[in-house]
């Protein structure tokens, strides 16, 4: 067991198998067919990022360095949220990019009965140490334990 501490971009407190991405996540590739096909399990479609293509986001404690890609960002995860096909909770090993963090924090506030807790800055040793189907516990205040 190890705890690490981040930055809270959006509060709660979870427990979930990890799945971890050691590239950037492209939220529009990775949840397009959850937004636009009707895949309630999310199953990531990036097929540029070999760590997530095609497994399931879905109630997973995702683990990733940042987000990359388009501007859209922000608006995919808010929409993931709104239709409750949203990973249990996002850790950054990195500091958050605006968008990522306006669609977590939108989701946060606009969505009363849904929860995506996020924290960033968590480190590189975070993102070296946490492995596929290990358990994450996200604490009030930014601490997150593996297991």
């Amino acid at each position: 067991m190890k705890v690490f501490k981040g930055r809270v971009v959006a509060p709660g407190t979870v427990t979930a198998p990890a799945l971890v991405s050691h590239g950037g996540l492209n939220t529009l590739a990775s949840f397009q067919k959850a937004l636009q096909f009707g895949d309630k399990t999310a199953t990531c479609g990036d097929q540029n990022n070999p760590d997530l293509y095609n497994k399931q986001m879905l109630g997973t404690a995702l683990c990733l360095p940042m987000t990359i890609g388009s501007t859209t960002g922000g608006l995919v995860l808010y929409c993931a949220c709104a239709m409750k096909r949203q990973s249990a909770c996002m850790l950054f090993s990195k500091p958050i990019d605006s968008l990522a963090a306006a669609g977590a924090i939108l989701a946060d506030v606009w969505l009363p009965d849904v929860t995506m807790p996020v924290v960033d800055s968590l480190g590189d040793e975070f993102l070296n140490y946490v492995k596929d189907g290990m358990t994450i516990t996200v604490k009030e205040g930014g601490e997150v334990v593996v297991e």
